[in-house]
C-alpha cells in the first residue's frame, strides 16, 4: 500500500473520530471545465452578489495556495425535521429554512476542519504540511469540489446529493500540499426526474444543475432593499432561505439526521413569532438570532420579510402594529414595506388606516424620498380605495 493511500486511510479514521459525517479526496487540479458555464451565468445576470468575484480563483487552487497537491472535502449532515413544535401563542409565526437551523454552520465546519488539520499534523509531523480551509465564502466552488471528491452527485437543483444524507449536508474543503489518493466522482442520478424544477415557485432552476440566483427565493430573502413584487407572495412565511427544491427531491425522502447537537433547531428561533420581530433592537436581535447563519445580513432583511409574511398569512390583527412601524421606524424601506402590508391586509375601506397611510405618504414626499418607495404608498392608497 502506497504512503498516500495509508495516510488517506489514517485521515478518514481521524475524521470519523471527530464526528465528520463524510470525507472525500481529490486532486488540486483546476476546474477549468466550469469556466464557460460560470461566464455564461455572469453574462446572463444569473449570479448573486455573494459569489467570490474572481472567476480565475474560483477555478484554480494554484492561484490561492502555493504548490497545492490535494483537496480534502468534508460534509456534515443537518436535521430536516424538528423534534418538537413551537408553543401556541396566538401569534403568527415565520420560519427559517433548514440550512439555517442551529448554530452558524460556517463556525461548526471551520472548527471541525481545524481539529482535523491538527490530527493530520500529528500524523505527518508539525511543519510537514500546509492547509487552506474554506467554507461557503471561500474562493472554490463547494459543490464542485465535493462532487469531484466523491461525496455525492450534483442534482438538477445544483445541490450536492449524498447517498446517506441526501442534500441536507453542509460542505467544506481544505487545500493541502499533501499528495493523497483521489476518490472517484459520482455521476448525476436524477435521470428524468424534474420534481425540484417543478416545485420551484419562481422557476429559478435551469434544469442542468445551474440556477438564476437572482430569482432564487433564498437570495431574495437576503437582499436589503425592497423585495420585488413578484417574490413577495412566493416567500409565504419564510423569513430566511428556501428549501422547497430539497423537500421535493426524492433522494431526501426520509432523510433526517440529528448527529450534531449544535445543529439542533431551537423551535422558538427557527419558527419565530413575527410581530415581536418588528420591535427588536439590534442587541435583542443579536442576542436571539446572532448565532444562526440566517442572521449574517442583519435584522433589516428579516424584519422586512416578517412584514411581508404577516401580509401573506392574512394577519389582520397586525395592522395597528404595522401602521406604527410605517410611521415610526427610522428606515425608509421598512416603512414602505409596512404600508404595502397594511394595504394587503385591509379587508374593507377603513378611513383611519387610509388617513395614516396618506399622511405618511405626504411626509415621505416632502422629505424627497426616492420614487421606488413613494410608489409603495401610492399603490397602498389605491388598494385601500378600491375597497370602497
Amino acid at each position: 500500500m502506497s504512503a498516500s493511500v495509508t495516510l488517506k486511510q489514517q485521515i478518514i479514521t481521524e475524521s470519523k473520530k471527530l464526528g465528520i459525517d463524510k470525507i472525500g479526496f481529490t486532486t488540486a487540479d483546476d476546474f477549468e471545465e466550469l469556466r464557460s458555464s460560470l461566464e455564461a451565468q455572469k453574462a446572463a445576470g444569473h449570479t448573486s452578489s455573494f459569489e467570490h468575484p474572481n472567476i480565475d480563483e474560483r477555478l484554480n487552487p494554484k492561484l490561492i495556495f502555493d504548490h497545492p497537491q490535494s483537496i480534502i472535502a468534508i460534509a456534515l449532515a443537518y436535521p430536516s425535521r424538528m423534534k418538537q413544535r413551537p408553543k401556541r401563542s396566538g401569534l403568527k409565526r415565520g420560519q427559517f429554512a433548514r440550512a439555517s437551523w442551529g448554530d452558524d454552520y460556517h463556525h461548526i465546519l471551520r472548527e471541525k476542519m481545524a481539529l482535523l488539520i491538527d490530527r493530520i499534523k500529528d500524523i505527518v509531523g508539525e511543519g510537514k504540511a500546509r492547509f487552506e480551509p474554506m467554507v461557503d465564502t471561500g474562493q472554490l466552488i463547494d459543490v464542485a469540489v465535493a462532487h469531484r471528491a466523491g461525496l455525492g452527485f450534483i442534482g438538477k437543483n445544483g445541490l450536492l446529493i449524498t447517498e446517506e444524507f441526501g442534500s441536507f449536508v453542509y460542505l467544506g474543503e481544505m487545500i493541502t500540499d499533501l499528495k493523497l489518493e483521489p476518490d472517484t466522482p459520482i455521476p448525476c442520478q436524477c435521470g428524468e426526474c424534474t420534481r425540484c424544477l417543478d416545485a420551484c415557485p419562481v422557476q429559478a432552476l435551469l434544469g442542468d444543475g445551474r440556477m438564476n440566483a437572482q430569482r432564487c427565493l433564498s437570495y431574495q430573502t437576503q437582499t436589503k432593499g425592497l423585495m420585488a413584487d413578484e417574490f413577495r407572495p412566493k416567500i409565504r412565511n419564510v423569513i430566511y432561505g428556501c428549501d422547497i427544491c430539497q423537500v421535493a427531491c426524492p433522494f431526501n425522502r426520509g432523510k433526517d439526521f440529528h448527529l450534531h447537537q449544535r445543529m439542533e433547531p431551537n423551535v422558538e428561533k427557527v419558527r419565530p413569532e413575527l410581530l415581536p420581530m418588528l420591535k427588536l433592537s439590534n442587541k435583542q436581535f443579536n442576542d436571539r438570532f446572532g448565532q444562526m447563519a440566517g442572521a449574517w445580513r442583519g435584522k433589516k432583511p428579516l424584519q422586512r420579510n416578517a412584514i411581508i409574511a404577516l401580509a401573506n398569512l392574512g394577519d389582520v390583527s397586525a395592522v395597528d402594529d404595522l401602521l406604527h412601524v410605517m410611521s415610526q421606524d427610522p428606515r425608509p424601506m421598512i416603512r414602505a414595506t409596512a404600508a404595502y402590508a397594511v394595504a394587503r391586509l385591509s379587508r374593507s375601506y377603513e378611513t383611519t388606516s387610509r388617513a395614516k397611510v396618506a399622511e405618511q405618504y405626504q411626509k415621505e414626499l416632502a422629505s424627497g424620498q426616492e420614487e421606488a418607495l413613494l410608489k409603495e404608498y401610492r399603490r397602498a392608497l389605491k388598494t385601500i380605495d378600491a375597497l370602497k
